[in-house]
């Protein structure tokens, strides 16, 4: 047993955390399988409900975009609520992907992605204070690799088999079947999910000072910026080297889709690695500047340079630069807020925020240079700056915050 700081209960690792961490792993999963479960079938959506590309395009972006809308108030609704019902509305509110197999039309299914969307944002803001309240430091390192690990799973198995599942039960069904874990998911949380430490105190929420001193640090600014600079380029290669490969390499659209899978494919082996080797090797500074290292040089590679096995290979670095460096910057925004559940879950709001708007926002400009320009590269380019600045994190990062 660990006393917590003046005011919070001792911290009592029971052994039940190891149940509330595999609930917080499936949750990940849950999020992860519905993400981008619409991208293989879209064209089938597009032919049923006779609606534009443009228009269908929402179904990807929508989710995104709410989840950004909703991350720093979602920060304040989990002090609020708690983080049990916090989890258990979020979960719940992803299973409405379960829905999907009957809606009629496509404001009724975009409706429901609108409401994953809340869900996810939710659900990913109340980790934070969930694992602060169970787990032990070097354990919390452990579980936001295995967290981000099987989301990028869940991401690689319905984008992966979405088209073969449609072809066997149509894609409404194909749909609801991935949001049916998140109903079997949230079920679960509903008999077995526990608020842990502090549970008995009264919840008292967070003034507005209290949420601007968790923000204004220049510690907690680097890690937004880095966060963000990372997730605009690997969203905007994400969604457009496919494209690129085939109209300007010439490549077929196969092998274009598949070389593009590398990112997440790696990611899920990098993320454990980064969940694992800073509990033995280095300090954790280095997993912020040695990614930075790598997400510039592998995203120049994926499209300036011409030979098939160099980008193969940038975006295999590209893949490990862009996850190895997750769970360490997890974890430090626990540091950075000593111990107070309150402040990580505004953290995490703020970063889900600031990332998701870059996300949703990247991939629309490099369309938009794209159409400008009649190239690629202004916008490419625009995205291998952002990301240095996960670099400008580990090198400038505060050296108390880093223990």
């Amino acid at each position: 047993m660990t006393t917590g700081p003046a005011g919070i209960l001792p911290i009592q690792y029971s052994p039940y955390r190891y149940a509330i961490g595999m609930l917080a792993v499936a949750a990940h999963f849950s999020i992860g399988v519905s993400l981008f479960s619409v991208s293989p079938i879209l064209l089938e959506i597009i032919s049923d409900y006779g609606i534009g590309r443009g228009t269908a395009g929402f179904l990807v972006s929508l989710p995104l975009l709410v989840a950004a809308l909703i991350g720093l108030p979602g920060g304040v609704i989990t002090v609020k609520l708690g983080v049990r019902a916090s989890y258990a509305i979020g979960w719940w509110m992803v299973g409405v992907a379960a829905l999907s197999v009957v809606a009629p039309n496509f404001p009724a299914l975009l409706g429901v992605r609108l409401l994953y969307g809340l869900g996810t944002a939710l659900l990913l803001v109340a980790t934070g204070p969930l694992l602060m309240r169970w787990f032990k430091p070097r354990e919390i390192l452990v579980m936001n690799g295995l967290n981000t690990a099987v989301l990028s799973l869940g991401i690689a198995v319905s984008v992966g088999s979405g088209a073969y599942l449609s072809s066997l039960a149509g894609w409404q069904a194909t749909l609801g079947l991935y949001g049916l874990v998140g109903v079997l998911g949230a079920g679960l949380w509903s008999v077995l999910g526990r608020e842990g430490r502090g549970e008995t105190e009264v919840v008292t929420g967070i003034s507005f000072s209290e949420i601007r001193d968790a923000l204004k640090s220049r510690a907690v600014l680097l890690l937004l910026a880095a966060d963000a600079g990372v997730l605009v380029q690997y969203t905007a290669l994400s969604g457009w080297l496919p494209t690129y490969y085939t109209e300007v390499r010439g490549m077929v659209p196969e092998v274009a889709g598949f070389i593009t899978g590398l990112l997440p494919f790696v990611g899920v082996f990098a993320v454990l690695l980064g969940a694992f080797l800073p509990l033995r090797f280095g300090p954790p500074r280095a997993y912020l500047i040695i990614p930075g290292l790598m997400v510039v040089p592998g995203g120049l590679g994926a499209f300036l340079l011409g030979y098939d096995s160099v980008v193969y290979l940038s975006l295999i670095v590209l893949g490990i630069g862009s996850w190895l460096y997750v769970p360490t910057l997890l974890s430090t925004t626990m540091t950075l807020a000593e111990g107070d559940s309150r402040k990580v879950a505004v953290v995490w709001g703020s970063l889900l925020t600031c990332s998701g708007a870059c996300m949703f926002i990247s991939p629309i400009m490099v369309g938009v240079l794209q159409a400008q320009a009649g190239s690629f590269l202004p916008g490419f380019l625009v995205c291998v700056a952002a990301s240095s600045a996960l670099l400008a994190a580990g090198v400038f990062l505060p050296q108390h915050t880093q223990r």
